[in-house]
This record gives structure tokens, C-alpha cells and sequence, in this order.
């Protein structure tokens, strides 16, 4: 027996015509009796179709304000009756209940009203009910009855009309209905999200409705996806598509650069989520150079990210190392031209954008989520630990330390001179360890460590760490504090004529 169901009547209530007239128009010319509302009923009788309104099916007009159209018996039984079942239909014969082959609803724009920062009420009123009902109503019933449930789908919706003259198997409604629950689900989620702002019901929903199949995942053996709306953060402008570690790689310079953003032009180089190198000059050109300099090893096949425009003539170095990615919050014309000049290397231009709030990942069976640590170290907040203090250069170069610190792997130890990154120790068990790791990077890259200020993302529990500093030439030490120990250190620091203060903020990045 076939499962295939021509469309004879359709029932149609949306917040956006974009893309409707066509559909309507068809449908008309398929013979299709159409019921509708408000201003949805007002368009088709502005095209000149014949539309019938719903209040003359119900026998009720629009009440409340419009809260009430369609939520009515005979709205509902006509579109959730079982067209095989003697029973279903008899009683719409009984009750005089139209048969409704096709749902059309677009839903009241609830997460554009939120963004657009629209008053408590004027929300409220456009949590929809009326369409999410019927929305949910016609997709239970797609083995009878399609349901187009977003302007999304119009166009794909118009082409099924034209090529199938009105007709549609039960493939089709299925897939309409998949959809449809995808809008629904994805339109509670935002609304209990709305209410529930502060978490104080321990619930989670993340909904997601834009996501691409990547090549692979972490490895070329493991399936990928990217669930996100990309474009609202980049404008890709060149390049071969993004892969999984390309994305976590994008996202963590994005999120180190947030930390200078408006400031002096300032360059990272990352690798593996961690800054490699990273400088703060007069100039994009000199940021670009420095920052190379502190690794040029691990640079090889890095993201890059600037803070301020990439000129030609940075371009032209920039051209000259094979890198992956290269961020910006705009090229100039000569700078575009150079660097697409490597028709893999990807370009984006970073959006004047807010993160999100709250971080996510799995864990054992479930995931964790906690707030973005949104606390920059400033010189304002610190506290002097030892009797020498830092120079006012020195300052500038710990806090500038301490925000790479923030953004590397733990445990972590930042090096840093003349606000350039001569080395970090990076994801290390040991705070030692990460300590030698960075000087004795610092040093293959001839980085003469005197002077240089330390920054670490915890505190220290022993004062191997300032003594081992102080042996490589490091005056200057910033580190949250908080240790029961702290005094060795602080006496350390006294007895070798150092420098410490103390943020009172870990950053641990696990």
C-alpha cells in the first residue's frame, strides 16, 4: 500500500513572508484549500488567493490579544486524525472538522527578542504557543500530514511542491518532521535557558542548530563535528576548510587575544593551544617579528593572530613561514593578496564579538561546565610579597606574563622580557619542571633571561622555583599566592634582592 499523500488542504500561520508568496502561490495552483490568521491571512488575501480564515472553522475569533487563534478542536482534530482509522474519520465528519493535509508555521522570534535586549514583557509575549503546538501536533501525525516549520525550510519545501506536484511519501513528511522537532526542542531550550539564567536549576540544555561534518576528528580515525554558528564570530576569507584541531587551536587564540584586545598591536603564534610566541611592539610588523623569534621551530605550521590590522608588509614575512591559520580583525587589500598566495592557508577576520559565559566539556558520562574566568591580572590588584618591588617596566612585562599564563596548559610557567615571550613550560606535572622547560627553551633560542620577569598560574609550595629563577637571571615574579609556605619563597626573594607579588588568583587551565 502506498504512503504517498497529496496535499488538498493546508493550514498556514507564520511570523516571517520571507519566501512565502511562492509556496502560496503554488499551492493555489495545485488546487490546495488554504486556512490561515492574522497577518499571515491578510498576505494571501493581498496576493489575490482565496484563503479561509480560521475563526470560520472554529466559530471563535482571535481572543486575548491574539495569545488564542488556533488552539481550538477543530484546528487540532484536523490535523492530528489518522486518515486510516474508521473512527478519526467519522467524528471529523460528525463535528464538521476539515481535513488539514499541510502545516505551515514560523514561530515568533524568541532568541532574536533576547539578543536585541527587548524588556521582560515584550519577551513573554513572544514565547509562542499557538505555533509550537501545532508545529508539535503535525509532526506526531506525519504518516498523514507535512509540517514545514521554519522560513528555513521554505525553499526546500517549494522544491518538493514543484517537482512532486503536490504529492509527498512518508520520507518526506518523516524528514519534515525531524525538523520540525529540532525547532521545537531548540525553542524550549532557549526559553527554559532565558528563565533559568542564573542556574539555579541544576539543568542542562545546549541546543545547537548549525553544525558541519569535519574531514575527521582529533585523528584521522575518529568522525568530527562542529556544532556553532562560525560565521557569527569569523568572515572566512580563504582557505581550505577548518579541521577539529584547527578549531580548538582557533579557539584559544581567540580567546588569549581577548585578553590585549585595544591594546598596542600585539602578535601570537600558537601550537597546540598553547602560545608559542607572543610579542607587544609599536607596530604589527615588529609584534609579528618578536613573536616569531621567541620559537621559530614550533612555529612551523602554528595559528596566527593579531590584535590590529595585518599591513603588506607584515604580510610578506608572514608569507614566508607555512602556518595553518591566520586571524585578524581585518588585512589590508595588498596584505589579503600576499597571504592567499598559499591556496591551503585559512584567513579569518575575528568579529568584534562577546564570548560565551560558561565553558562545557565532557566528562565520564556527563559534562562539566563552570563560568569563563573572566578575572585579568592588573596592576591594581597586586599585592607586594618581598621588600624589593618591581620596576614600573617590570610590571608592565608581569602582568603582560601572567595573561599568556592564564591562556597555557597547566602547570605552567610564562618567561617573559620586554613584553615578548622568551619561553613557557608548558603542561607539566611538576611546577620544576615547567620552570626548567622554559628556561632552557629560553636559552636555545639565545634569550638572555636577566631581567626577564616569571609568571605562574598557581602558587609556590616550595621556594626551589624563585631560587632556580633567580640562578637564570629572573628579578621579577608574579604567582597567586596562597601557599601555606609562602614565606620560604618570600624570604627567598628578600635574601637574593627579588621582586614578588601576588595576584591572589590561580589560573589553572587543565
Amino acid at each position: 500500500m502506498s504512503n504517498n499523500k497529496t496535499i488538498k488542504s493546508a493550514l498556514i500561520s507564520v511570523f516571517s513572508k520571507d519566501g512565502l508568496e511562492p509556496i502560496v502561490k503554488t499551492l493555489h495552483q495545485q488546487n490546495v484549500t488554504i486556512y490561515s490568521t492574522g497577518g499571515t491571512e491578510k498576505f494571501i488575501k493581498d496576493l489575490g488567493i482565496p484563503v479561509k480564515p480560521v475563526e470560520d472553522v472554529t466559530s471563535y475569533p482571535s481572543i486575548l490579544g491574539g495569545r488564542v487563534k488556533t488552539l481550538h478542536p477543530k484546528v487540532f482534530g484536523g490535523i492530528l486524525n489518522r486518515q486510516n482509522n474508521e473512527s478519526d474519520v467519522a467524528e471529523l465528519a460528525d463535528f464538521d472538522i476539515p481535513q488539514i493535509d499541510l502545516v505551515i508555521v514560523d514561530l515568533y522570534p524568541f532568541e532574536k527578542t533576547v539578543a536585541s535586549g527587548a524588556s521582560n514583557q515584550d519577551i513573554i509575549e513572544k514565547i509562542d504557543i499557538g505555533g509550537i503546538s501545532l508545529i508539535r501536533a503535525a509532526a506526531k501525525n506525519y504518516a498523514d500530514v507535512v509540517c514545514v516549520s521554519s522560513v528555513e525550510d521554505y525553499s526546500e519545501f517549494l522544491g518538493l511542491l514543484e517537482t512532486k506536484n503536490g504529492e509527498t511519501s512518508e520520507e518526506d513528511r518523516k524528514r519534515f518532521a525531524a525538523k520540525s522537532f529540532n525547532v521545537s526542542s531548540h525553542y524550549d531550550s532557549a526559553i527554559f535557558n532565558y528563565f533559568n539564567s542564573n542556574h539555579d536549576i541544576a539543568s542542562l540544555k545546549i541546543s545547537e542548530q548549525k553544525g558541519q561534518v569535519l574531514r575527521y576528528g582529533e585523528n584521522p580515525h575518529q568522525r568530527g563535528f562542529f556544532f556553532g554558528d562560525f560565521d557569527a564570530i569569523f568572515t572566512k576569507l580563504h582557505g581550505k576548510e577548518l579541521s577539529y584541531n584547527n578549531l580548538l587551536d582557533v579557539d584559544a587564540a581567540v580567546n588569549l587575544m581577548q585578553e590585549f584586545k585595544g591594546e598596542a598591536p600585539t602578535f601570537a603564534i600558537l601550537k597546540h593551544n598553547n602560545a608559542c610566541g607572543f610579542a607587544q611592539r609599536d607596530s604589527v610588523y615588529k609584534a609579528y617579528v618578536d613573536a616569531l623569534a621567541g620559537d621559530p621551530v614550533s612555529a612551523f605550521g602554528g595559528i596566527l593572530i593579531s590584535n590590529t590590522e595585518i599591513d603588506n608588509v607584515t604580510a610578506e614575512e608572514i608569507h614566508k613561514l607555512f602556518c595553518e591559520v591566520v586571524i585578524a580583525p581585518s588585512f589590508s587589500d595588498e596584505a589579503l593578496e600576499i597571504l592567499k598566495g598559499k591556496k591551503n592557508r585559512i584567513l579569518l577576520v575575528l568579529k568584534d564579538i562577546e564570548l560565551p559565559q560558561t565553558t562545557v566539556r565532557t566528562c565520564l558520562n556527563g559534562v562539566l561546565v563552570q563560568d569563563r574566568d573572566n578575572k585579568t591580572d592588573s596592576i591594581e590588584n597586586l599585592s607586594h610579597a618581598t621588600n624589593n618591588k618591581p620596576t614600573e617596566s617590570e610590571l608592565e612585562d608581569l602582568i603582560f606574563a601572567s595573561k599568556i599564563c592564564k591562556h597555557t596548559k597547566s602547570n605552567t610557567i610564562v618567561l617573559a622580557k620586554n613584553k615578548q615571550l622568551c619561553a613557557s613550560g608548558t603542561g607539566q606535572t611538576s611546577r620544576v619542571d615547567a620552570l626548567n622547560q622554559a628556561i632552557h627553551k629560553a636559552q636555545s633560542f639565545n634569550f638572555d633571561l636577566k631581567g626577564a620577569v616569571m609568571a605562574s598560574d598557581a602558587f609556590f609550595p616550595f621556594p626551589d622555583c624563585v631560587e632556580i629563577a633567580n640562578h637564570a637571571g629572573i628579578k621579577s615574579v608574579i604567582q597567586p599566592g596562597g601557599s601555606i609556605k609562602d614565606q620560604l619563597s618570600i624570604d627567598y626573594c628578600n635574601d637574593n634582592n627579588m621582586a614578588m607579588v601576588f595576584t591572589g588568583t590561580r589560573h589553572f587551565k587543565h
